[in-house]
């Protein structure tokens, strides 16, 4: 609900208010772009519901330059919404993402807005990590690997087991940390890669190169069960082809039929709008909520340089 404040707060001073990071939730089959262009419709049709600013004077100057003129001032009708617009258009709101979700995924999406920008920037220069929870079914293949592909091969799926799922995850999350020591150059069993572990999570030099730091079954009700994912520089085909190489190794078949990003960095579900909550009141509450969040996050690597 719009409080009363925000109705009588004037559009400036709501303007001003609006520039940080905005934590939302990414619908399946949405795809970013349209995210944007829906954030940004919802933040300038309400602006331009608010009280603008007052129409600017327009100064006349009358009568015989040779005699005594008059000076009038008058609202001067060229500024006015009516014939120049909207006070705020799309084109005035610059909006980007700090993460880039495709178009079958779900979840937590960050939107940096005007000075917000540079902290989504930040963030994705940063190379946070982020966790998945991706569903797939054992016993067909798709030509996409996703549910919405064409099915081009069954094959039994009883035979897999739950502690069979856990081992050969296991043995993928391993692979995956001495993968990340070699893309360093770093023997696994050596003191560097000690000394790098303790220092936090290992980030390949190279973005385009996925990593799992994590990855586990929390369900298992086959022939459907629920992967969750923690990684860098993951991308959609790769999740869904990851579905699809678990069910070759387990001697079956499976295909992708849910992505969801639940954790992108320190911000979750519980901080993400939902689009019916798209209002400019929850938007500036949003903003200061993720600006806390980034306050505490710049807190703790400061006392971990310290350290």
């Amino acid at each position: 609900m719009l409080s009363l404040t925000m109705l009588l707060q004037e559009a400036p001073v709501v303007w001003n208010s609006l520039k940080g990071v905005v934590c939302v939730y990414k619908p399946t089959e949405v795809s970013v772009l349209k995210m944007r262009r829906i954030l940004i419709n919802k933040i300038c049709n309400e602006m331009n519901t608010l009280k603008g600013r007052p129409l600017s004077d327009f100064v006349a100057i009358e009568g015989d330059p040779s005699k005594k003129l008059t000076v009038s001032v008058n609202p001067n009708y060229a500024d006015h919404p009516l014939v120049v617009g909207s006070r705020y258009q799309q084109q005035d709101l610059p909006i980007s993402w700090s993460n880039y979700l495709g178009f079958h995924t779900s979840g937590v999406l960050l939107f940096g807005v005007r000075w917000g920008t540079k902290q989504a920037k930040y963030i994705r220069d940063n190379r946070s990590t982020r966790t998945y929870k991706v569903k797939g079914v054992l016993g067909q293949v798709t030509d996409n690997c996703f549910r919405t592909g064409k099915v081009v091969m069954r094959s039994t799926w009883k035979h897999v087991k739950r502690d069979h799922m856990d081992r050969f995850l296991s043995a993928m999350q391993a692979s995956h940390q001495k993968k990340m020591f070699q893309t360093c150059g770093v023997d696994i069993q050596s003191q560097t890669a000690y000394d790098l572990a303790i220092q936090g999570l290992i980030r390949p030099a190279d973005k385009k190169i996925p990593v799992l730091y994590g990855i586990k079954c929390v369900e298992f009700n086959p022939p459907e069960f629920t992967i969750e994912i923690q990684c860098i520089n993951e991308y959609e085909d790769y999740l869904m082809h990851l579905i699809h190489e678990i069910g070759q190794k387990l001697h079956s078949t499976a295909h992708c039929t849910a992505i969801q990003c639940i954790r992108h960095s320190r911000f979750t579900l519980d901080h993400a709008l939902l689009m019916k909550h798209l209002t400019l009141p929850n938007i500036l509450d949003n903003m200061k909520l993720c600006s806390n969040i980034l306050d505490q996050m710049a807190s703790d690597r400061t006392k971990v340089t310290l350290v």
